[in-house]
């Protein structure tokens, strides 16, 4: 018998949830009661008809009625092993799609467009031997993932390859040591299957993350982390295996994290792929960051720098000697920036040295060094030594301590260009950092050349962009920021992605910065020597025309380049 334990109704009507949902209001719910009465017509038929809510909102409404969860399909990670149990054409006869399945308790957890449909359960439960867990989801919602994950990429090709390693029932030893041989050469199909994935869908970084019961695969797509797969339990030793064996990494040591690094090549495209393992409680995780070695450096417009900010910064880069420093936290593009720096004034004629921990992409010409703590290059003895190898321009990766401050400082008085990164979230903070970590005033307003602060945001997805009218207190927000820099137009629309197959949805393709410059002039070199606070700095550069994160990002909002809700999840104090 179909499992119906889960999809009984709670006291109560769909009209009255709406309400309490704050979709309808009573008025029209009474209105909608009364014509079920009238016409003899369920609820839900009238509230169709008369279009009166999305059909989102209708579905929780309906899960909440039925008293069982509602799932976004579209934003849930595919389940491999739940598509080898249901067949493709089962799912679009039922309109169901099967998110999670646990061979334990022999439980499929099962998106339902009719969650009470108990031909549809009892079908299932007799063709795959599994007991269903119905939850409720929107009809087109199911069909286009039927549709796009039963059809493509990640989820098919590691449902194929799941098949033959599924958990092993008890064999005699020769066939034993056969599955393994099929199990060795599936498993390092599935790690390929997700290494090709992240190469197309533009990540970042992939994380393998242990779970209690499943392993899942997350990737960082234009900055924000997505569950693409779960994978079963039983195979998260070989999977990590595997990328260890790939990395050079010792396999049998599980107790300590672990450093590896390896080349993969898709699409034509070689990437360096850089390994990290840490021991967690549920086993060993993995990620992997990407570094692609073909594309090359982008040039600073193309990062989003423009106007007077590239101005400034170019001013900077000209000069021979002094300090430039890139600001923001982890994650925010400051290396790429750098690379970006570098290339520009990369050739023949200058000796540039850099000391980074890690090196991320190798540049022709340019003379990198790793920093390497265990044998005493740190950055500051790094630096030291670099003073003897006559270089125009230094690169240190990070101003961490006093000593290191100290000798960049040193370094550019001695006419050196040094190019540094500071955690640090704007660009006037970083000067009262500086003091704190000892460096003395003095020094510090004849050495600074630039302060550059930047946030990483998402870029609206052209091909599927569409224009709006904001709530007027968003206008009052943005005009209020940019003050001056308000463009005079009559009326200002802002964008956002509707979200297509192209962008997974996200209504987002690629990244773009946003940046603050700061160049140091006189009356910033008279504040410092005054050990003024990050405040009346800010105020000071802001009357010299410097444009602050939140105006640049306000400004490309207008020009449609991003949308309001990136700019104020990167760059809101």
């Amino acid at each position: 018998m179909p499992n119906t334990a889960n999809v009984v109704p709670v006291g109560n009507n769909l009209a009255d949830i709406l309400v309490s949902m704050g979709a309808m209001d009573s008025k029209r719910a009474e209105q909608v009661k009364m014509a079920e009465v009238q016409y003899g017509s369920t609820q839900e038929e009238i509230i169709k008809k008369q279009n009166l809510v999305g059909n989102e909102v209708l579905v929780k409404a309906k899960a909440v009625l039925y008293n069982i969860p509602y799932l976004d399909i579209l934003n849930s990670p595919s389940s491999p092993e739940a598509m080898s149990v249901l067949p493709q054409e089962v799912a679009s006869k039922f309109k169901v799609f099967p998110v999670n399945a646990d061979r334990q308790s022999k439980s499929l957890t099962l998106a339902m467009a009719d969650p009470l449909d108990l031909t549809a359960i009892e079908f299932v439960e007799r063709k795959t031997g599994f007991r269903v867990k119905p939850m409720a989801s929107e009809e087109e919602k199911i069909m286009e993932a039927i549709t796009i994950r039963y059809a493509t990429s990640l989820s098919q090709e590691v449902t194929e390859a799941l098949k033959d390693v599924a958990p092993e029932k008890k064999t005699s030893a020769s066939e034993n040591f056969k599955i393994g041989f099929i199990r060795e050469e599936k498993i390092s199909e599935i790690v390929s299957h997700i290494l090709e994935f992240a190469v197309k869908s533009r990540s970042s970084d992939i994380h393998i993350e242990p779970q209690e019961k499943s392993t899942r695969v997350r990737y960082r797509i234009d900055g924000i982390l997505q569950e693409k797969l779960t994978i079963p339990k039983e195979l998260h030793e070989s999977l990590i295996s595997r990328v260890k064996i790939l990395a050079g990494m010792k396999i049998d040591e599980k107790r300590i994290p672990q450093d590896g690094r390896f080349n993969f090549k898709a699409n034509d495209q070689d990437t360096d792929l850089r390994v990290s393992s840490l021991p967690t409680s549920w086993g060993e995780k993995i990620v992997m960051r990407l570094l692609k070695k073909t594309g090359g450096v982008p040039d600073l417009p193309e990062l989003g720098l423009r106007g007077k900010a590239i101005k400034n910064l170019q001013d900077a880069i000209l000069r021979p000697h002094g300090i430039i420093l890139i600001c923001g936290p982890t994650g925010s593009g400051k290396t790429t920036t750098l690379y970006s720096i570098i290339a520009r004034i990369n050739t023949p004629k200058v000796n540039i040295v850099t000391l980074e921990d890690p090196i991320e992409y190798k540049m022709v010409g340019v003379n990198q060094v790793q920093i390497n703590p265990a044998v005493g290059l740190t950055f500051a003895s790094g630096l030291k030594s670099f003073l003897r190898q006559d270089p125009n321009v230094i690169l240190v990766g990070e101003i961490r301590d006093q000593e290191t401050a100290d000798l960049a400082v040193q370094a550019s008085l001695t006419g050196h260009l040094v190019f540094s990164t500071l955690h640090t979230n704007d660009s006037s903070g970083a000067l009262p950092r500086l003091l704190d970590m000892g460096a003395e005033p003095y020094l510090l307003a004849s050495s600074m050349t630039a302060i550059m602060a930047q946030r990483v945001t998402r870029k609206i997805h052209d091909d599927c962009k569409e224009s709006y009218t904001p709530d007027p207190k968003i206008i009052e927000d943005i005009k209020t920021v940019l003050g001056p820099l308000w463009p005079s137009a009559k009326d200002v629309k802002l964008y956002r992605g509707k979200g297509c197959e192209a962008c997974g949805n996200s209504g987002y393709y690629g990244r773009v910065g946003v940046f603050e410059v700061l160049p140091v002039t006189d009356a910033i070199a008279k504040l410092i020597l005054e050990r003024s606070p990050a405040s009346e700095i800010e105020k000071r550069a802001k009357e010299e025309g410097m444009i602050t994160l939140k105006q640049d990002g306000y400004l490309k909002v207008i020009e449609g380049i991003t949308s309001i809700e990136e700019v104020l999840r990167v760059a809101q104090e």
